[in-house]
């Protein structure tokens, strides 16, 4: 059986993400889906817990009929150590042959680490954005077209616009 790994933050997960995770469910038989930086929430960059991550993921794949019993999704909190990230991830996942991402440093830790590294297949790169997305959220620009709307049901039902909002003006130098 071959199991892969795709590590991100989901801030919110978005369609380039859904579309990354059916073309790896393509080439695998299950996927761990790291939703990292678990520790982190209501800042601009983490403005929603690993918990409403979770769901969101868990809701954006069944919305496109994604087959749950194929997908693990683990929380994992930084370490602040890249020389023990791998071996952090490692001791909370089961295992896995092959890990899926297009960022540099996360290739190039695990290829240290001696797994097979494949890069993930982009989709609407251009628009498809977490950063971006929160940024038109924040300033009321229409962003629920780049989630599947399960998601951003979701994103309305926990008032994580207000919530961005808030953060927002909260960490603004005026209010420092």
């Amino acid at each position: 059986m071959r199991r892969a790994l795709f590590v991100g933050r989901f801030q919110p997960i978005h369609m380039g993400h859904v579309e990354a995770v059916k073309h790896i469910l393509s080439e695998n038989d299950e996927l761990i889906i790291v939703v990292g930086s678990a520790q982190y929430s209501h800042t601009f960059d983490n403005p929603f817990t690993a918990g409403e991550r979770i769901e969101m993921v868990r809701m954006a794949l069944e919305e496109v009929g994604v087959d749950l019993r194929r997908v693990l999704i683990i929380p994992v909190p930084d370490v602040g150590s890249h020389s023990i990230w791998v071996s952090h991830i490692k001791s909370l996942t089961p295992c896995f042959q092959t890990v899926y991402t297009n960022n540099p440093l996360v290739t190039q830790l695990f290829m240290e680490a001696g797994y097979e590294v494949k890069p993930i297949k982009m989709f609407r790169r251009d628009e498809l954005i977490a950063t971006r997305i929160r940024k038109m959220m924040a300033e009321g620009e229409e962003w629920k077209s780049f989630v599947p709307k399960s998601v951003a049901d979701f994103i309305e039902k926990i008032d994580g616009v207000k919530r961005l909002r808030t953060i927002i003006s909260t960490d603004s130098p005026t209010h420092a």
